[in-house]
């Protein structure tokens, strides 16, 4: 890999993680709801799970696509009805003062495994292997994936944090609804390039 085509990946892998998209908003949701600490598990599964989806799509699961075009049209459809069942519950999370009785962050294994029905996170894995990752070698697949690791962990925290500032002016139960209502608009509005693709 040369260092024109690393500087392009590093700047494709923070432009990419850094906007908005289901993970960044479920993110910033969690960390408006229940805090950063709480939170932590969930941004692991991100960083990580998107790591290991980018070695498993590097080292041939897109060929699968290629072989059986209707898996593509099932993942797609999953993805879909999952991101409307998150919003939903986005959407219905508790207010402020019962939150901790009856609500709980996303898990570090279902943050992992949501990367796999993540619209977003498959296109950035797409592009990344297949444009940076010259001749598709295992050596290049690991470089696009440990690229991702390191930027894409920082770049996704910070809409926790932001989730988090944002917990202080969220201290009104109305106002939280109306915050998680927008959230979850959000979410489902972030499937407009899946369902009406360019």
């Amino acid at each position: 890999m040369t260092y024109e085509i690393l500087l392009a990946l590093i700047a494709f892998a923070f432009v990419s993680s850094i906007t908005p998209g289901p993970n960044n908003l479920m993110l910033m949701a969690s960390g408006a709801n229940f805090g950063f600490r709480r939170t932590i598990p969930h941004m692991l599964g991100i960083g990580l799970g998107f790591t290991f989806m980018v070695l498993l799509v590097g080292a041939g699961l897109v060929q699968l696509f290629d072989r059986y075009p209707v898996s593509y049209t099932v993942l797609k459809v999953a993805s879909v009805v999952y991101l409307l069942y998150l919003a939903w519950k986005i959407a219905h999370a508790a207010p402020a003062q019962s939150r901790d009785a009856t609500g709980s962050p996303m898990t570090f294994l279902q943050a992992a495994a949501f990367q796999w029905v993540n619209p977003k996170a498959w296109a950035m894995a797409l592009t990344a292997t297949t444009a940076y990752a010259p001749g598709q070698t295992l050596n290049a697949i690991i470089i696009v994936a440990l690229v991702f690791g390191a930027i894409n962990l920082p770049s996704v925290s910070t809409w926790t944090v932001l989730g988090q500032q944002m917990a202080r002016i969220l201290t009104n139960p109305r106002r939280l609804v109306m915050f998680n209502w927008t959230m979850a608009i959000l979410l489902v509005a972030s499937l407009y390039p899946v369902l009406w693709p360019g």
